[in-house]
């Protein structure tokens, strides 16, 4: 539990929640880290608007153990994975238990365990309400991922794959071979200038999509790499002060994704559990796996886990053990 910004996360004992309408109780197996969760934490997250003390956590996967009225589609003893909480006032996946809005559910991948299944739902709600509700990702399409071994960026290449895109992805020299084993062309973000894999991928011409992962320059970057006209600009931290100069003498279109805003409005919830089912599906067919850390963590030890995300020690998704 958190109950001062910036301050250790500390163990507690907390009432077993009790489903409302339209919520199902989840026995959470497994909890996904992220790096918005560590900033939750540190106080630098005010978009979260997390109202303590809170028990944090965006990612779980678990087992339904509890139904409660008004709720179809899920029964006691399924297995079930989302991004349910951990913002606002809603709780998070750092629990035993959770009583979640089952809107924001889907049934697990059953070709993924629950470690793999808790580290996706940030990461593919976020790619996808990029690459598929803004821009549309297809065939024929040259997309660029910022950002390509990072925790959205190694989802957002796959979902971008799944669709028949021909993507490229910005990754460091050391994670060169974890892009290209995802299927992408790897670029070297700090040896190569801008116009230099523009023109040695698209002939100058721009990528269709290209994806900012990153944030700060590299939403600059993505402005001088997209196509004229028809390209589209995606960024999940579109922050800060940005010139639009480049982007408007291509003509072309920028759009954020704003993940959290269901959870904090309440409105637009079913999506996300539509999202999470698509994204099973293609976890299913063998087209969407995420990339995980090996070192292991319970509730004891989730401070290290925080620690390895912000040291950038992490390899890969850092995962919780919650029910081991």
């Amino acid at each position: 539990m958190l109950r001062q910004f910036a301050t250790p996360l500390e163990l507690a004992d907390i009432a077993k929640p009790v489903p409302g309408a339209g919520q199902v109780l989840v026995r959470i197996a497994a909890s996904g880290v992220n790096p918005l969760d560590t900033k939750i934490r540190a106080g630098q997250a005010a978009h979260a608007r997390s109202v303590l003390p809170a028990v944090l956590g965006l990612d779980l996967a678990g087992t339904v153990e509890e139904v409660g009225p008004q709720v179809t589609g899920f029964a006691v003893g399924d297995e079930v994975y989302g991004l349910s909480g951990g913002v606002g006032d809603l709780q998070g996946s750092l629990a035993q238990y959770a009583a979640a809005d089952a809107r924001l559910l889907a049934h697990k991948p059953a070709a993924l365990t629950m470690r793999q299944a808790a580290a996706l739902p940030l990461s593919v709600v976020t790619a996808w309400e990029g690459l598929v509700d803004r821009a549309e990702v297809g065939a024929g399409h040259k997309v660029l991922v910022h950002g390509g071994a990072g925790g959205i960026g190694h989802v957002a290449v796959q979902i971008a794959r799944a669709r028949g895109a021909e993507v490229f992805a910005t990754a460091s020299a050391a994670h060169a071979e974890t892009v290209r084993g995802l299927g992408a062309t790897a670029i070297d973000y700090a040896g190569t200038e801008v116009e230099e894999y523009v023109a040695a991928h698209t002939g100058g011409e721009g990528f269709d999509i290209v994806f900012d992962t990153v944030g700060g320059a590299v939403l600059d970057n993505s402005f001088a790499a997209v196509r004229t006209y028809t390209g589209h600009v995606l960024s999940a931290l579109g922050w800060g002060s940005h010139s639009l100069a480049p982007l408007s003498f291509r003509g072309a279109t920028y759009s954020g994704v704003f993940t959290l805003l269901p959870m904090l409005t309440g409105k637009g919830r079913e999506h996300h559990g539509e999202i999470l089912r698509e994204a099973a599906a293609l976890a299913d067919a063998g087209l969407l796996k995420p990339l995980l850390d090996p070192r292991r963590y319970t509730l004891d030890t989730v401070t290290q886990a925080h620690t390895a995300v912000e040291d950038g020690s992490a390899h890969a998704k850092i995962v919780v053990d919650i029910d081991a």
